[in-house]
């Protein structure tokens, strides 16, 4: 455009003068097309003179200082073309100049790559080292026997030293950094591994100790087998950042292979919760094959929210057999309250029902009338406000004078509270993902517990469960402390195996699936905005991005809170399988970090800077699902393993 009016070249343009779309004379065109090279030839000797004024070690672009092939003599060369109207191959020189310089410039604009790539490479693998050795300290190995220090602080005894050293490297990559003028941001690169390394080999009896360990081992392979097998996943999982399917496959494998996996006699004793599980697996799986992009498919939101209600129902009709009374109270007081926990069941299953059907009846009456009637916008608003708040005033952490639940009450009450919102935000499959992602949610605690307990059978609704209920306490001490009235406290009676790494991978795909189910984790575009017209119209991004983002966000309320349980239920301590989770997923955040692009469209780049900031930001996002999770949970009461197995010889 600039060519065709007559004017200067934007100051920082690196683009390439379209030669074919010029209708102009080939005099003209040869030009143009010299003017464009001396542009851009211009802007490589900037980036050229800036590099080299401030690099300690610079390397110049080899192909610009080839004794036959200056920048010098390829613009002879197009002047003496041009004087000899030899339009078309001063044109060529041009556009090999042009090529050449752009290269040039991606070479200076990468020239400390491969340092700030390793530099933080090296500050992901450090973090990940460093918190499995904590796990490994706090949550795998027996704490040691010996009265050496160094064997109970698990770290060497010149620790002084490796810290000197550390203090050192940093010290003189501050220096580099300051004498090439880099940015601040280069210093904190540095100081990261630096202090996660420092540590790491401060800890080097802790290394031996895990070394030493692995090799007591009767079956060496297993270890490994996991480990590559956790890997693969996750690798897996960052593919489906690109193609959805993937979690498809996933969900056909767990299907098929889970069932399979197990005992011959677990399957035979669990038969149907089995047969369960893999066929809510099938249809989860349809909802990643679907179009991210959707139109409004009211028939499919009254679907959905038929078959949540129809649940609330089931879960009514069966909440006696988990439902519990306060503890020493009468018989009229436990049969009050008993009444009252149903209630609450019945309420919420009645306020899915309503916006089951309010939700589509607003848009219709919205699309006839042009605009959003007030009563429908009001009664949707209090529907979305009472549901909400009813998990938090009624059991959770928030409400201090809540009584314990059962915790399958408790997840039920979570799963009809979050129902009734998200119906009203749905406008297409949406629905029915969230009743099938929960079912599936909670066969998979089912199936967890019941491995843990073995050979246990399943006690998930027996009456005689309510006689030998422990209070999960989340404390960490193995000495009994004062818990609640009549209760006992969680004592961390295990430490963390290889199966909890199965359990671990679990969490992180169902996180994954939370985004993925029925959108694009990097595109919030893909979330239709369509979904909150039916309670407000008026253009407000704040209140559209807050309700949007509050419908995202439940299906990950609905996995903190199984998980929390599952914790609970696995007798494992409190942030164990969180933290486990949150030390290994910076794997995919290396991955994203590597494929960041910065060529192509923009909408490549951006995706790619989108993954790479939503996985690193995941180490956050666990712990906000950690609080999330202990809050909804709350004081919950879940039967332990040694009274499952008591009650069993009882039977």
């Amino acid at each position: 455009m600039a060519s065709l009016i007559g004017i200067n070249f934007p100051l920082n343009s690196v683009g390439t003068l379209p030669i074919k779309y010029l209708n102009a004379s080939d005099e003209f065109c040869a030009r143009a097309a010299q003017t464009n090279a001396l542009q851009v030839l211009e802007q490589y000797y900037v980036k050229h003179d800036q590099k080299q004024q401030t690099e300690l070690l610079f390397k110049p672009y080899a192909p610009m200082h080839q004794a036959t092939n200056r920048p010098e003599q390829i613009l002879a060369r197009i002047r003496q073309l041009i004087d000899m109207r030899r339009y078309e191959q001063a044109e060529e020189e041009c556009s090999q100049l042009i090529k050449m310089c752009i290269e040039g410039l991606r070479y200076f604009q990468r020239y400390d790559w491969l340092l700030l790539r390793s530099i933080v490479s090296m500050g992901y693998l450090g973090w990940i080292v460093y918190s499995l050795l904590f796990i490994f300290k706090s949550y795998v190995l027996p704490a040691p026997a010996s009265h050496d220090s160094s064997a109970k602080t698990h770290r060497v005894d010149d620790s002084g030293l490796v810290a000197v050293v550390g203090i050192l490297v940093f010290v003189l990559f501050s220096l580099v950094f300051y004498k090439q003028h880099s940015p601040g941001m280069y210093y904190a690169y540095v100081a990261f591994p630096v202090y996660f390394w420092t540590d790491i080999l401060q800890q080097l009896p802790l290394i031996q100790h895990v070394c030493s360990s692995y090799l007591r081992l009767a079956v060496r392979w297993r270890p490994i087998a996991f480990v590559v097998i956790y890997v693969l996943i996750l690798e897996a999982l960052v593919y489906a950042y690109f193609d959805r399917r993937v979690y498809s496959v996933a969900f056909g494998l767990l299907a098929a292979a889970w069932p399979l996996s197990v005992s011959a006699k677990f399957r035979r004793q669990h038969a149907l919760l089995l047969a369960t599980w893999s066929g809510f697996c099938m249809l989860t799986s349809v909802f990643t094959l679907l179009p991210v992009e959707r139109n409004d498919h009211l028939g499919l939101v009254i679907a959905g929210g038929v078959l949540i209600t129809l649940s609330g129902l089931v879960a009514w009709h069966f909440s006696g057999s988990f439902t519990l009374p306060p503890l020493g109270a009468s018989a009229k007081q436990a049969r009050e309250a008993i009444a009252v926990d149903r209630l609450v069941i019945l309420i919420e299953t009645l306020l899915v029902g309503i916006a089951t059907f309010l939700g589509p009846f607003t848009s219709k009456e919205t699309e006839r009338r042009g605009s959003l009637p007030r009563p429908h916008q009001l009664a949707c608003w209090a529907i979305l406000v009472v549901s909400t708040a009813l998990p938090f005033v009624h059991g959770s952490r928030l409400n201090r004078s809540a009584r314990d639940q059962h915790y399958l009450y408790r997840l039920v009450t979570i799963y009809l509270a979050f129902a009734a919102p998200f119906v009203l935000l749905t406008v297409s499959y949406e629905s029915i993902f969230y009743f099938s992602y929960s079912v599936v949610l909670l066969l998979w605690l089912s199936i967890e517990r019941a491995l843990y307990y073995e050979k246990a059978e399943n006690q998930l609704l027996a009456p005689t469960e309510q006689n030998r209920l422990s209070d999960l306490a989340l404390q960490r001490s193995v000495s009994s402390t004062a818990g609640p009235k009549g209760a006992q406290t969680f004592a961390a009676s295990r430490t963390l195996g290889l199966s909890d790494m199965r359990t671990s991978i679990m969490f992180l795909f169902f996180v994954n699936v939370a985004f993925f189910g029925t959108g694009n984790v990097a595109s919030l575009a893909s979330f239709s905005i369509d979904s909150v017209y039916r309670l407000i119209t008026v253009f407000d991004p704040f209140v559209m991005g807050v309700l949007l983002l509050f419908k995202i966000f439940i299906p990950f309320f609905l996995v903190s809170a199984v998980f929390g349980v599952l914790n609970r239920s696995l007798e494992l301590p409190p942030f164990s399988l969180f933290l486990f989770v949150l030390s290994t997923t910076d794997v995919m955040t290396v991955n994203f970090f590597f494929l960041v692009r910065d060529d192509g469209s923009w909408l490549d780049i951006g995706m790619s800077i989108s993954h790479f900031c939503i996985s690193g930001m995941f180490v956050l996002f666990t712990i906000v699902l950690f609080v999330l999770s202990h809050a909804l949970v709350g004081r919950v009461l879940i039967p332990s393993a040694g009274s499952v197995k008591a009650a069993k010889k009882h039977h």
